[in-house]
């Protein structure tokens, strides 16, 4: 892990410790500090990884029921991809968000923001504590990601251009003769847009060997499920047409995601995308696989059942 910045003692008092807190208490954000976990730059175990990712699914759904909306099915999906990069993969200073040499992020699927600012939050961008601001007037935690947010390099939620962004980012560093990554998380069903075909043919035209891509192919989008809207597959077969280098995994394992974003550093002359075989819903048995929840506050009751699922197993 790249990140030196450990999690403040304030926020850390709010854990809600076990389930009969949650279930008799307003649920509030969960610190990574209580739970034992440091964060330094010594690399952590794939147990530290499921536990943070534990603690980011508990923040995401009561920080999205606090605001009373938000996407927690797309954002539960895409959360062992999150804490993989920040956690384990990407060189980044919390305490300088615009250093220079930083590997650069873009969530181009930017409704499932919950996710990345609990994970930045987390990190040590700023206190956890002010993930209960999100989607307020004048909080720097909107709706979708925005470079008011410390660590936010790239505005999103405008499905099919984050790509295109993260390609210009990429070409930009290989003129300057940088060192650092380009990330980017597209979501499948944002794989209907014809920007992203665009953008996947420029991609391998200038050899960005630079940047990896990760499909959160949860298949599931907003108006139903992805193969009944537009047929994606061979999802793999149409990357490589392109000219891509693609690697396919569970998207929540922790070993074979760390094993591809390894794998897609060391491919030269071609850029790599990661198709991660993902389940909508995450972690919380009734939301997992269900179109419901992509983009519904749960409610009291059914958060603190969520949240007790969360904490009571492995996810």
């Amino acid at each position: 892990m790249r990140v030196s910045k450990s999690m403040d003692a304030a926020a850390s008092a709010r854990l809600v410790s076990d389930s009969n807190r949650i279930e008799s208490q307003k649920p509030m954000v969960v610190s990574l500090a209580s739970r034992g976990i440091a964060v330094t730059s010594t690399l952590l175990s794939v147990a530290d990884l499921e536990e943070i990712a534990r603690v980011t699914r508990l923040n995401v759904l009561t920080m999205i029921n606090e605001a009373g909306s938000g996407h927690p099915g797309s954002s539960l999906s895409a959360v062992d991809l999150i804490v993989a990069l920040y956690f384990w993969k990407m060189h980044h200073r919390p305490d300088d968000p615009r250093w220079a040499e930083r590997d650069r992020f873009v969530l181009s699927k930017g409704h499932a923001a919950p996710a990345l600012y609990a994970v930045l939050a987390e990190a040590g961008y700023f206190p956890v504590s002010k993930l209960s601001t999100l989607r307020k007037v004048d909080s720097v935690l909107q709706g979708h990601p925005d470079t008011v947010t410390p660590g936010v390099d790239v505005m999103t939620g405008s499905l099919g251009q984050g790509l295109s962004v993260a390609n210009g980012i990429a070409i930009a560093g290989k003129l300057d003769r940088k060192g650092f990554r380009v990330y980017v998380i597209l979501g499948d069903g944002e794989c209907d847009e014809g920007q992203i075909w665009e953008a996947a043919m420029t991609a391998a035209h200038y050899k960005l060997d630079n940047m990896t891509v990760i499909i959160d192919r949860n298949m599931l989008q907003s108006d139903g499920r992805t193969e009944a809207i537009k047929s994606k597959e061979p999802l793999g077969d149409k990357w490589r047409a392109f000219g891509w280098n693609v690697l396919e995994v569970d998207g929540h394992s922790f070993p074979e995601i760390l094993s591809s974003l390894n794998l897609a550093e060391a491919k030269k002359g071609a850029p790599t995308v990661i198709i991660a075989r993902t389940v909508k819903g995450k972690g919380v048995s009734f939301m997992e696989g269900n179109g419901q929840y992509h983009s519904n506050a749960i409610g009291e009751e059914l958060l603190s059942r969520a949240l007790y699922e969360i904490e009571s197993s492995k996810v």
